[in-house]
């Protein structure tokens, strides 16, 4: 077990990890290693020494804004609208994600479009890096991609079966919950 391995430094870090989204990859990175480094020498060994390191250290959105600065990058806003339609974006990525093979299920075109949709506001938000976005597209798009080739080589009775379609539903609501879930922990909305 590592000395930086606590709950207080797990969420600190990944607060940092979230508001720093906009950084190149490398150099979140380096700003992590940074970070953890500063917090082992800083002492590890009590939970309210690691609340004074964190404390010194600063507020995850500070952090992230300075590195920002320093990569001449604007800062992000401490802005409460933004805030709450970040959080609104959050939630309907996930819903979408979530939803997507099930709609599929209702109607093909309804749930490509909330598939696409789901994928491109996913795409285009900074809350997750790039390996979160990946497992998300993989796990929200693998039904309705498969349900869409049953469509296309399966006979019209073979898709209405009872045993079929029980199955089909229970993959819609079950195959996409590991990216939803990888998703939610990482922005805790």
């Amino acid at each position: 077990m590592s000395t930086t391995d606590h709950p207080l430094i797990d969420s600190y870090l990944a607060a940092v990890e979230r508001e720093a989204a906009s950084l190149p990859e490398d150099r979140r990175r380096e700003l992590l290693t940074d970070l953890r480094e500063h917090i082992a020498v800083g002492g590890t060994d009590d939970e309210n020494r690691i609340r004074e390191v964190l404390a010194r250290l600063g507020e995850p959105r500070t952090v992230a804004n300075t590195a920002l600065a320093e990569e001449g990058m604007p800062e992000e806003p401490a802005d409460p609208e933004g805030r709450r339609a970040g959080r609104f974006r959050v939630r309907l990525v996930m819903l979408l994600l979530t939803l997507a093979g099930a709609l599929t299920l209702l109607n093909e075109v309804i749930g490509l479009i909330a598939l696409l949709t789901g994928l491109a506001l996913l795409w285009n938000a900074r809350e997750w890096g790039p390996r979160r976005k990946a497992l998300a597209t993989a796990t929200g798009a693998a039904l309705p991609v498969l349900l869409s080739l049953a469509a296309a080589f399966l006979s019209e009775a073979d898709r209405t079966g009872t045993g079929y379609l029980a199955a089909a539903l229970a993959a819609a609501l079950l195959v996409p919950v590991p990216g939803t879930v990888v998703l939610y922990r990482a922005v805790r909305v």
